[in-house]
Order: C-alpha cells, then structure tokens, then sequence
C-alpha cells in the first residue's frame, strides 16, 4: 500500500506562486494515477488535476493555464505548480493515488489520500 505525504503549501498573496508536493513510500509512484484535489472552508472536494499513469494530464478548467502537475519518478514525488493564484484558490489540497488507466477526475477512482496541505492566497 502506498502513503502519500504532501508539503510546500503556505499563505501567498494573490498573483503569486506556489508549488505544493505530495510525497510517496511504500510503493513506486509510476505505477499509480495521482490527482491533487482541493476543499474550502463550508464546500465540497473538488478535482483540481490529475497525472495518469503514462504521463498524461487533465486540469479543472479553474486552474487551467495557471496550475501545473509534474511526476519526477526519481523523487517519488507529484508536484503542482500553481501559479497565478487567486483568493479563490484558498483550500486544503489533498493527493490521492489510484491504480486505474486513463485520466480520473473522480474520487471514488482514487483509494489512497494524504492528510492535505493548506494554502492561503490573500488578496
């Protein structure tokens, strides 16, 4: 079973940049699709960005343009670059692993979660 860890979230000022990571043990990230998602205060989870397993990638049309996913299989690591940020962006993000194909932006194809990271971006 794999554990995922994230790191680097923090507070930002809205138009800056912030690059969150989400560390893997226990087994080799390559093998899973991992997706980073994200939750505000009083709403619900929502996609943000996903890595498949070959590489591909998918964005939340919100992040689009300004959010970036990575794989480095070396580090065992996903990381999102986020750039651009927005009040609205202001969430805990969480990754998660699946063993699925293909692009998923659901959680239910994702099984494993790490304990999610805080940005802040004040305006």
């Amino acid at each position: 079973q794999v554990q995922l860890v994230e790191s680097g979230g923090g507070l930002v000022q809205a138009g800056g940049s912030l690059r969150v990571s989400c560390a893997a043990s226990g087994r080799t990230i390559s093998n899973y699709a991992i997706a980073w998602f994200r939750q505000a205060p009083g709403k619900e989870r929502d996609f943000v960005a996903t890595i498949s397993r070959s590489g591909g990638t998918y964005y939340a049309a919100s992040v689009k343009d300004r959010f970036t996913i990575s794989r480095d299989n070396a580090k065992n690591t996903v990381s999102l670059q986020m750039n651009s940020l927005k009040p609205e962006d202001t969430a805990v993000y969480y990754c998660a692993a699946g063993t699925h194909y293909g692009l998923g932006t659901s959680q239910s194809r994702y099984d494993t979660w790490g304990q999610g990271t805080q940005v802040t971006v004040s305006s």
